[in-house]
């Protein structure tokens, strides 16, 4: 299900005919209180939201929604061409953002690409070598695609799980931003550089004691990141 918070009816008519054809269950809200609402009783598979909306913010739903620890996965529309705007999407908690104007085929495909990302291994499927890595107070399962520490479960977006994801899979090995966005994200994704450092410092307010001085995710100036685990790196080979 793939809801769709616009207050441009003609947009709202365009999405829901060209994502009911890619076999996607549609429903359109033209504001953010009926959506909100139902909310509580109705659950998504996705939120497409627009930022700028008549009456209020689609930013301020956002940050309601992250506050109720509330992981469905969303996708940001703006109309601002301003970085700044998207990068603020993005700290609000979305998922991904798209810039308007867009073609339909965009969004789906930003859709799906999200929604592969928040998506359980299939039964069957081959297991990763961990079900999950624990350090500090936390815990990160990679099965359930969660988060907890000191055993209550934090509120990950997709992007922030794909990028720990990657720095836990790489320990002691410094990540330039471009590496993590490949790895977080696949090869050629349209996700800018800048990102990184909002999903990271999101990261270290719910991980590091101190974010200012952090422990696990630590900034290699000059080139990136790297993830510093309580065990220390492997020796050389004797």
């Amino acid at each position: 299900m793939v809801w769709i918070v616009d207050d441009d009816p003609e947009l709202r008519s365009l999405l829901d005919t060209f994502l009911s054809e890619q076999g996607f269950d549609v429903r359109t809200f033209p504001d953010t209180r009926d959506a909100e609402r139902r909310l509580p009783r109705e659950r998504p598979d996705i939120l497409v939201l627009d930022r700028m909306l008549k009456g209020e913010d689609g930013l301020d739903l956002c940050r309601r929604i992250r506050a109720q620890n509330d992981d469905v996965p969303i996708i940001m529309l703006t109309a601002k061409s301003d970085p700044v705007d998207r990068i603020v999407g993005i700290e609000s908690g979305a998922d991904d953002y798209l810039g308007k104007p867009f073609v339909p085929r965009e969004l789906t495909a930003r859709i799906q690409a999200v929604l592969r990302r928040r998506a359980p291994l299939p039964a069957g499927a081959p297991q990763p070598d961990q079900d999950s890595a624990n350090f500090g107070p936390c815990r990160l399962d990679f099965a359930s695609r969660s988060l907890w520490r000191n055993n209550e479960k934090l509120t990950l977006t997709s992007g922030e799980f794909a990028l720990l994801t990657a720095l836990v899979r790489h320990p002691h090995r410094p990540l330039t931003r471009e590496r993590l966005v490949e790895l977080a994200r696949g090869p050629g994704s349209a996700t800018f550089e800048r990102s990184i450092d909002v999903q990271m410092s999101r990261l270290r307010k719910l991980i590091e004691d101190n974010p200012a001085k952090p422990q696990y995710l630590q900034t290699v100036w000059g080139y990136g990141y790297v993830f510093v685990p309580d065990t220390p790196p492997p020796g050389p080979a004797q």
